[in-house]
């Protein structure tokens, strides 16, 4: 009997192992899909890189959990991941199924759904069906569903949680270190490789040069032309100089000439400056003072009353 899967639904799983097939139809326009599985531990990460299956790693070190290549089916392309169950490390909680998209967002993949199948009994019935549509038109990654522990058994959830970051960002979100170089070079191997022609479900091979190839090749790079030299922009015309004419300034008088001034006469000390010289008056002579003598041991001094020039009469 099989489950018609509503978004948050979830059913019990009596298979051992399962196969989980993602299917779409191809078309113009429509963008490549690849099915990816990360084991979880009970944090809800992976315990290393190696929990990552995807087209650069196709399977698990233990090899419990691998990636198949693609097919081509009545109903549109598959990609399938294959889990044994029963036989995975009790480390591991959890098994998510994701999808991402290859070139454009999954608004233009038409028909995803996930299927899920008991791997060890062969039957062409799936166990769940469920209908995968993006929420917002801008996811280019898309976790479809998960496997997870519930008691001794397991249990299949419908998710259908969208990431516009792509597979790099769904990987990094649960723990694994991406490089994106080596992620590309190996995404174009991959893509490669599953590009060839795979049997289909009645074991022939498929016819894959009558349809559109699932992956683009790019077109080798056009080397554009250089653009042209941008000309200079023109210089403005220069203006006519014309060389100016000195002119000449006025001459300038010359220095004055100092006029002797007549020579003034030279003035006495004490005399007064008037318009005509004087001449310097001399004055009489002063009487001089008569001599001190020495008589019989005294002095005389001051004037006789008697001589008729005042001056005493010296002895005889």
């Amino acid at each position: 009997m099989t489950h018609a899967m509503l978004k948050g639904s979830n059913v019990p799983l009596d298979a051992a192992a399962v196969r989980a097939v993602l299917c779409w139809t191809p078309g113009p326009g429509v963008p490549d899909v690849d099915a990816s599985a990360l084991l979880l531990g009970t944090d809800g990460r992976v315990r290393s890189d190696e929990d990552f299956v995807f087209y650069n790693q196709p399977r698990h070190p233990s090899g419990l959990v691998r990636r198949l290549s693609k097919k081509r089916v009545p109903e549109g392309l598959t990609d399938t991941v294959e889990a044994d169950l029963a036989a995975l490390d009790r480390s591991v909680d959890q098994v998510v199924l994701a999808a991402s998209s290859d070139g454009d967002t999954f608004d233009r993949v038409r028909d995803l759904r996930i299927l899920l199948y008991d791997a060890g009994s062969g039957a062409a019935e799936p166990l769940a069906v469920f209908e995968v549509r993006p929420e917002t038109g801008e996811e280019t990654a898309i976790i479809c569903g998960e496997l997870y522990r519930r008691g001794e058994g397991w249990k299949f959830r419908a998710v259908g949680q969208g990431y516009p970051t792509g597979l790099i960002g769904l990987a990094t979100a649960f723990g694994i270190s991406v490089d994106e170089a080596e992620e590309a070079g190996g995404a174009e191997e991959a893509r490669r490789t599953d590009g060839e022609a795979a049997p289909d479900a009645h074991g022939a091979a498929a016819d894959t040069s009558a349809s559109a190839p699932t992956t683009a090749i790019p077109a080798p790079p056009v080397n554009a032309p250089a653009p042209p030299p941008v000309p200079p922009s023109p210089r403005p015309p220069r203006r006519d100089r014309r060389p100016r004419t000195a002119t000449p300034s006025p001459a300038r008088p010359s220095p004055r000439t100092a006029t002797p001034t007549a020579a003034r006469p030279s003035r006495g000390r004490h005399s007064r400056a008037t318009d005509s010289p004087r001449t310097a008056t001399r004055s009489p002579p002063r009487p001089q003072r008569p001599r001190r003598t020495r008589t019989s041991g005294c002095r005389r001094w001051g004037r006789s009353s008697s001589g008729p020039d005042g001056l005493r009469p010296s002895r005889p």
